[in-house]
């Protein structure tokens, strides 16, 4: 059975080897906050950071991933939405039907991680993610704004 390390704790699992991530997480751990979207690593919902890294769960299968690897998902990033980026979202009212917010939020994560005071080009090259709404200006927006917030912490 796999070992996983989720948001700060090992996970034991029973499932194939060829598992995606994103079902483990989503069907046998509970956590829906990683959505399901395309299913072909295109859309960017179902983003999670593995050691740092952005990576799409939906095309990590289980096998691949050690327990001694860092896997966090958007349920691990704050404990009271205080993370910068979540905190820029909610001030700029960023998502409209939400539904790749969480993708979204955890890939704006990482960039600022490697990035603290990206530019619009910066921006626009690590948000990859799919907005079907299309409110990427007010995701740069909000982009621009966790990193004034978190300058300041």
């Amino acid at each position: 059975m796999p070992k996983l390390h989720i948001n700060g704790q090992i996970r034991e699992v029973d499932v194939e080897a060829d598992t995606p991530l994103l079902w483990v997480l989503r069907e046998q751990l509970d956590m829906t906050g990683t959505k399901y979207g395309c299913g072909v690593a295109q859309c960017g919902a179902c983003s999670v950071h593995i050691n740092g890294e952005l990576r799409r769960a939906c095309s990590v299968p289980v096998g691949s991933v050690e327990a001694a690897d860092r896997i966090v998902t958007i349920e691990g990033l704050s404990t009271q939405r205080s993370h910068p980026v979540q905190q820029a979202w909610g001030q700029l009212d960023v998502p409209q039907c939400g539904y790749c917010q969480s993708g979204q939020i955890m890939a704006a994560a990482a960039l600022l991680a490697k990035q603290p005071k990206p530019t619009d080009a910066d921006i626009d090259e690590a948000m990859s993610n799919i907005c079907r709404c299309g409110t990427y200006q007010r995701i740069r927006a909000a982009v621009h704004l966790a990193a004034t917030i978190a300058a300041k912490v």
